[in-house]
Formats: structure tokens, C-alpha cells, sequence
């Protein structure tokens, strides 16, 4: 088998599949020039929808595959690996309604909940969110989002990045606690937020910022909202994975910056003067598990007429998560 010239047959099986490959920007280089589109969450979201092909292999993680189904599932979705975001196991269907219990218990009634959901989660989370009325976000369009839920004059319940919910609430100036905290009152904050958190971007602390200005005392920091809310306090820039992409490339060349967000990104972003913010590689795990061969095997099976890892999404949960992923693609 290691005689086979993965990058070849890749190209061999695009060309005459009706098949469109799809890759997120944290994905290993060698799999990520191998798709046809690319992007963060909202832009793979959108430009799936519009993809006319009828089969789309996505290398990312679960709930990105999930997602493409939800909003076309008339489109045959593979993963090359179904791998499963960390944060988006954080929080399943019984651990939402429990929230929503202990919210209630502190004083909050349900139909006071505007719920938002950011899109690294389950299938049945977004159902559970589209259900109460709810809408789906990314780290791109999320005060966008959480400006238009608010007009309901609602509560905002975000799941399940505590620290993109904290760092939202911060930049429009609203208050937010932590769901299940002593120090949380439902009845006194703005984002009610569950108690979840992208393990990745934890890595990035604010003695990592202190030491690259110490060391480089014009540089700039740039780092991802899903960081905690004391490292993105002290950034020059916060934004998501394709708003950090802009903002590096703005720079002038000789500038000096350091980017907290997966380590794959930074590397590809310029070859001078981007630093990673970290002592320790961050790199996702989960997104680094599908290969070159994992996406071989996967094109090959639908030549093959055996495809394998096809994503299935329940009709009545995709009826529920369609409703707040619509929501979300219709607001501009």
C-alpha cells in the first residue's frame, strides 16, 4: 500500500467523481491542498449550501460534517475521519436540559431564554436550540448573532464555549456568569453561559503574552475568542480563525506578531515574524487525525460504490438544528 501515490489518486478520483473535498483551516497541510474549498465554520457552511455537487468528503471534525446534512440533506456527506471535537462532547441533549433546569431553579424561566449555540456543537444540541427558538453562531458572526437575539428582549443562554460567550459579553459591555457557578445569578446577567471551553486555546496564558513583549516590546498579539477572557483583555486584536488570517495579512512584513490559535493556521500565515503563543505546540488533536490516505480511501470507496463513514443525522433533530442554522445564514 505505500507504493501508492496518495496525491495522484486524489487528483485522479476529484476529477471524475461528482465530488467536492472540504477542508477546515486547522486540517494538516498535506489534506488542506487537497480541498476544493476551504475556510472556517460560517464560510464552509455557506459554501457547501451552495456546492452543486452531489457528494462532499469533509476533512474536519463531527459536528462540521453534521452540519453540511443538516442544511443539505439531500447532499451525501462523508468524513475521511469522524473525529470528535472536545469541546462539542462537552455538552449532549441531557446535559442542555439540566442547564436549563438549574437556570430555572436560580430563578430564570425557560421562556426568558434566547438560547444560542456556538457551531462546535452535536447535531442534537442545535436541534434542542432551534426547538426554543434559538440560533446557531461562529466566532466570526457571534455579536452579530447574540445584537439580534437580544432585540427579543430575552436572556441569552450560550452554549458551550464559556470563554466566546464571556469574551462577547465583554466587548458589547453586558454581563455574563457561568451556568452551575456559586458566583453565577441568572437574574442578574445578560449571557447566561455553560461551563465549556476549547482545550486548545486554554494553552494560551497571560504570561505567554508578557513574555513576547518583553521580548519583542512592538509586537503584536493576536488570538482567537474562544481563548480566556484575561488573554484576549490584554490582545491587540481578537477574532476568528479567518478575521486573524485578515489581520496578519494587513501587517506590515517586518512587524512582529504572535497568533493564539491552532498551531497548523500560524504556520501557514506568513513565513516571517508570526510567532505561535505558546510554550507547548497547540495543535487539535481531532483535527489532526484524517491523512492523506484516510481522504484516498474515502474517494476511493464512493468510486468503489461502498461509501464509508457517510454522516446520518436523525430527520426530526434535523428539522430542529436546521431551524437555528437558517436562522443563522439568513442574518447578513
Amino acid at each position: 500500500m505505500s507504493s501508492i501515490d496518495y496525491k495522484s489518486e486524489i487528483k485522479r478520483l476529484k476529477e471524475s467523481l461528482d465530488v467536492t473535498v472540504v477542508a477546515h483551516f486547522y486540517q494538516r497541510d498535506e489534506v488542506f491542498e487537497m480541498a476544493d474549498i476551504t475556510g472556517d465554520s460560517l464560510e464552509l457552511a455557506r459554501k457547501c449550501k451552495a456546492d452543486p455537487k452531489e457528494w462532499v468528503i469533509f476533512c474536519g471534525v463531527g459536528f462540521m460534517g453534521q452540519s453540511v446534512k443538516i442544511i443539505a440533506p439531500q447532499k451525501r456527506v462523508l468524513m475521511p475521519k469522524v473525529a470528535c471535537c472536545a469541546m462539542a462532547r462537552m455538552i449532549d441533549s441531557s446535559y442542555y436540559d439540566d442547564t436549563i433546569k438549574w437556570i430555572k431553579e436560580h430563578g430564570v424561566e425557560p421562556d426568558e431564554l434566547m438560547p444560542i449555540t456556538y457551531i462546535n456543537s452535536d447535531a442534537t444540541v442545535k436541534a434542542k436550540v432551534g426547538e426554543m427558538g434559538g440560533m446557531v453562531c461562529t466566532s466570526s458572526n457571534a455579536v452579530k448573532i447574540i445584537k439580534q437575539a437580544l432585540q427579543s428582549g430575552k436572556k441569552i443562554f450560550f452554549v458551550p464555549d464559556r470563554c466566546l460567550g464571556q469574551n462577547i459579553a465583554n466587548m458589547m459591555g453586558l454581563k455574563s456568569c457561568i451556568a452551575g457557578k456559586k458566583d453565577c445569578d441568572p437574574k442578574e446577567a445578560d449571557i447566561i453561559c455553560f461551563d465549556g471551553f476549547c482545550s486548545v486555546h486554554q494553552l494560551f496564558t497571560v504570561d505567554d503574552v508578557e513574555f513576547y513583549r518583553q521580548k519583542y516590546p512592538d509586537i503584536k498579539i493576536a488570538v482567537h475568542p474562544e481563548c480566556d477572557p484575561r488573554v484576549v483583555e490584554v490582545a491587540d486584536f481578537s477574532g476568528s480563525t479567518s478575521q486573524l488570517i485578515k489581520y496578519v495579512a494587513s501587517l506590515d512584513k517586518d512587524q512582529k506578531v504572535a497568533v493564539g490559535t491552532e498551531y497548523n493556521l500560524v504556520q501557514r500565515m506568513r513565513e516571517e515574524n508570526t510567532f505561535v503563543l505558546s510554550s507547548t505546540k497547540p495543535e487539535c488533536p481531532t483535527m489532526n487525525e484524517t491523512t492523506l490516505q484516510d481522504l484516498y480511501y474515502t474517494l476511493k470507496s464512493i468510486e468503489d460504490n461502498k461509501p464509508i463513514n457517510e454522516i446520518f443525522v436523525d430527520e426530526n433533530v434535523t428539522h430542529y438544528a436546521n431551524l437555528a442554522l437558517e436562522r443563522m445564514l439568513a442574518i447578513k
